[in-house]
């Protein structure tokens, strides 16, 4: 990615909802305390690890928001004034959510996505880098997203290349809407290892079916 980032760093956001909600339907299946969430505002993760955050906001069709900070990466403030990340936005953009995350001084990066591109606001020279690659490095690599994902499992070395490989199966499948649930079982395998707890499928497949995901499914998520 570009330092700062660029909107051409960003994937089309079927794929980025695809790879949101892979991500988070594994980390909800497998863990106990999960920092994913879905709901009416779209998929989110309340921390990346490091404090930071990001959220996929889908707005109807064509249209959609992504957002978040990193807290090592994300230049929020020049010259003592906090940046407006918001400045100039369309109309359509979920303001009063975004306006809480900006009271808040939680945003490091806004990008919209309308009439088939991402667009941000024209950062000021001083602005290094708006912490993109830091909270969310999958937005723009498949390679990323798949390791990453693997990662926060810690799973073994054979179980781990395992998981990427049905990761990369299984995205295909989420960015064209057709998951099944042999599709869900298949992903969650490899992280079914020796002295952990199984995934819940159960869990899972409900996660999968609120986002969207599953064959026979309106094509508009959350």
């Amino acid at each position: 990615m570009h330092k700062p980032s660029l909107p051409e760093d960003l994937d089309r956001p079927e794929r980025l909802w695809a790879r949101a909600v892979t991500m988070a339907l594994v980390d909800t299946a497998c863990s106990d305390h999960t920092e994913f969430a879905l709901d009416d505002d779209g998929v989110w993760c309340h921390t990346t690890g490091a404090g930071g955050w990001w959220r996929l906001t889908l707005v109807g069709e064509g249209r959609a928001v992504f957002c978040g900070q990193d807290p090592d990466g994300s230049h929020t403030h020049v010259g003592g004034e906090q940046i407006d990340f918001l400045a100039g936005g369309p109309e359509w953009l979920p303001w009063e959510l975004l306006r809480d995350d900006a009271k808040g001084n939680l945003l490091g990066f806004v990008y919209w996505w309308e009439d088939g591109a991402w667009h941000r606001i024209a950062y000021p020279a001083e602005l290094r880098e708006d912490g993109l690659d830091g909270a969310a490095p999958w937005a723009g690599s498949e390679e990323k997203f798949a390791t990453r994902t693997a990662e926060w499992h810690d799973l073994r070395c054979e179980a781990e290349e395992l998981l990427e490989a049905a990761l990369v199966r299984f995205l295909a499948l989420a960015e064209a809407r057709t998951v099944d649930a042999d599709a869900v079982a298949e992903l969650l395998a490899p992280a079914h290892v020796e002295d952990r707890p199984a995934p819940r499928l159960d869990v899972a497949l409900d996660f999968a079916a609120r986002a969207g995901i599953m064959a026979g499914q309106p094509e508009q998520g959350p």
